[in-house]
């Protein structure tokens, strides 16, 4: 029998049976759906936080007060020093070669008000090199001014998503807003950059790091964003950071240094393995599809058994019966991970439309397994099937018994 009258023999044997055949596309269409679905979600979770983490800025590494470590004690079982970090700190991290741009940052809220107009928003003290080390882009005007970072000054810079709220469409430019009891002049808007690790940067306002000190009655930083000058930098500037601060520090280790890429590969393990995980929950149920097509096959073998007969009958031998029963799973099999294909990517098209700002696509090798792992279970419970075919007697299965 050649290959072409083995599967024109397939074909007919689907076809002929369409309510059969439907229900076991159905089942493996299902799991191959969940497996390129989830791993799509998986996948999309991956891509948002590494999106996240690079719209922070380049070679960056972030300086932190207070020292993680482990303790005997109940949990958590954190520790850390009480020792801020100044502003003297941040500046004499230049002293390194490796640093290119230092930005301290002091963070807390406050109430921005304007011509009877008052909100609540998340206030940032920084200086002009943290345009260049977040890569801020200005809608309108200038950011922060250079200059001595030491020397407090009455001048802010809104988020778009702020000044839309108090100018609406006016001229924000020069106009004075009032910072709880203290007046700052609008000198720049940020671009509508969007989020940033949960932060929305233009619901934000930034304000010189000397004047968020005196606003704030605090003289301790949030934390320290240093840019490299290259990635190849970023090792010398966290070896730098932590001497530097240590020998301003009396010899103590009393900071955290973390760098964007070890937070970044820490993410990519951990939400990798996520979306292997939920892949291979989602597998599961291909196997129980090919327990489906095991057991209809099975049925099918005994409301055959005349056609395996006649088969037989003319010559076909029991490794060609077994033959076409296998070519029939795996149709069956290639059909079902074709139309779950179909409903998989139907069904991240609609969580698109529903959720924009969240990356879906499937990683090609989701496509490969779940096409896979369907052929190989088709096949895998087709073999008792076809074994069952290939087993019978001629005449006792021409005579139905």
């Amino acid at each position: 029998m050649s290959p072409e009258d083995t599967l024109r023999f397939g074909y007919r044997s689907l076809t002929g049976y369409p309510t059969r055949t439907l229900l076991m596309l159905l089942a493996m269409s299902i799991g191959v759906t969940a497996v390129v679905l989830l791993t799509s979600l998986g996948e999309g979770a991956r891509q948002y936080v590494l999106n996240q983490f690079s719209a922070l800025g380049s070679n960056m590494v972030i300086v932190l007060p207070g020292r993680s470590e482990t303790t005997g004690a109940a949990p958590p079982m954190v520790g850390a020093t009480a020792r801020d970090l100044t502003l003297e700190d941040a500046l004499a991290l230049y002293r390194s070669s490796a640093v290119r741009h230092v930005a301290p940052l002091i963070v807390g809220t406050a109430n921005v008000s304007y011509a009877g107009l008052s909100r609540e928003v998340m206030i940032l003290g920084s200086t002009a090199e943290m345009q260049a080390v977040r890569e801020l882009e200005m809608a309108q005007g200038r950011f922060l001014p250079p200059g001595e970072a030491e020397r407090a000054s009455n001048v802010v810079v809104l988020g778009a998503k702020v000044k839309r709220e108090i100018f609406g469409n006016a001229t924000a430019l020069g106009e004075w807003v009032r910072i709880e009891d203290r007046r700052y002049r609008v000198i720049g808007v940020l671009s509508d950059k969007g989020q940033s690790l949960g932060a929305e940067i233009s619901d934000t306002v930034f304000i010189p790091v000397a004047s968020a000190q005196q606003l704030f009655n605090t003289e301790g930083l949030f934390r320290i964003l240093v840019q490299a000058r290259a990635r190849e930098s970023i090792p010398r500037a966290v070896e730098a950071a932590r001497e530097i601060i240590r020998e301003r520090h009396d010899g103590k280790d009393d900071i955290t240094v973390i760098t964007q890429d070890a937070v970044l590969e820490t993410f990519d393990r951990i939400l990798t393995a996520l979306t292997l995980a939920v892949a291979g929950i989602a597998a599961i149920s291909l196997g129980v599809a090919g327990v489906l097509i095991m057991n209809v096959m099975l049925v099918a073998v005994s409301q055959r058994t005349t056609e395996i007969g006649l088969l037989k009958a003319v010559g076909a031998s029991g490794a060609q019966i077994m033959r076409l029963f296998l070519t029939e799973a795996a149709m069956l099999s290639l059909l079902g991970a074709a139309l779950g294909i179909v409903l998989a990517y139907v069904g991240i098209w609609i969580l698109g439309q529903m959720f924009p700002a969240f990356p879906l696509s499937p990683p090609n090798w989701a496509l490969g397994a779940a096409v896979g792992i369907s052929l190989v279970t088709g096949l895998l419970f087709g073999v008792m099937p076809a074994r069952r075919a290939a087993r019978l007697d001629p005449v006792q299965a021409l005579s139905r018994r």
